[in-house]
């Protein structure tokens, strides 16, 4: 990422200490480890944002995974979930690889960016309330420098709510209804900007079978029809 307001976020993100259980458990589990990955240096911080300053397309997640993002210093890397977000990225044209293992693998993204509903690992997944809230205004801050965004992916229901709760606490024109969560269904804001809904990509969902391939890559196809104009009113309600 460029130097500019948007690196020198994710330097306060990555200093952030707001919440005492998050930052507990973030280095016990860096500290600790899994076996598999027992000799590596953990990142054991919340996660910065990632991607293309200038993205048209903005997906955000959950939280970073134990042993994933925790482990990596980078969103959607080094875990099954990754590997199912970079393979789909890249078959829509918004990533140059279809792997995200490292920091360091060469991954960029192209008109898109990466980012979360909460910065550190919570405990079995499940962020509190209070958590969230406390995370809110950096993504906030985000979304006001993220000037070209016109396409928003979340990533479950948590991000999907996080961001509805994000464009209220900004003052963005409310939808009527209001979206509700449900696979692949598109919402177009009055002013413009469409969210999608997506599952997780996480392991419960992949390996159960609620989310396939095909699925997730019909949402960031559907991505790519909102940002050329293509995908038609009839996707999105």
């Amino acid at each position: 990422m460029k130097a500019g307001p948007l690196a020198r976020l994710q330097e306060v993100v990555v200093a952030c200490q707001r919440c005492p259980r998050l930052v507990t458990y973030r280095e016990q589990v860096a500290r600790e480890k899994v076996r598999r990955h027992r000799n590596e240096a953990y990142w054991g911080r919340p996660l910065p944002s990632f991607g293309d300053p200038a993205a048209r397309l903005l997906i955000l997640g959950l939280a970073p995974a134990a042993h994933g993002g925790n482990r990596t210093g980078r969103m959607f890397t080094g875990d099954d979930s990754g590997h199912w977000l970079s393979r789909a990225l890249y078959a829509a044209g918004f990533a140059n690889q279809p792997t995200s293992s490292h920091r360091g693998d060469g991954l960029r993204l192209k008109d898109a960016y990466i980012t979360a509903s909460l910065r550190c690992v919570p405990p079995k997944n499940r962020p509190t309330v209070q958590e969230l809230a406390n995370c809110q205004p950096y993504f906030l801050l985000e979304l006001g420098l993220l000037s070209e965004v016109r396409v928003v992916v979340a990533l479950g229901r948590i991000a999907f709510d996080a961001y509805l709760r994000a464009r209220d606490a900004l003052g963005y024109p409310s939808s009527k209804p209001r979206p509700r969560f449900a696979h692949n269904r598109a919402w177009r804001f009055p002013e413009g900007a469409t969210l999608i809904a997506s599952y997780h990509p996480s392991r419960q969902n992949t390996q159960t079978g609620k989310l396939t391939r095909r699925m997730f890559g019909a949402v960031f196809r559907k991505a790519r029809r909102a940002l050329t104009g293509t995908m038609g009113r009839s996707a999105a309600s």
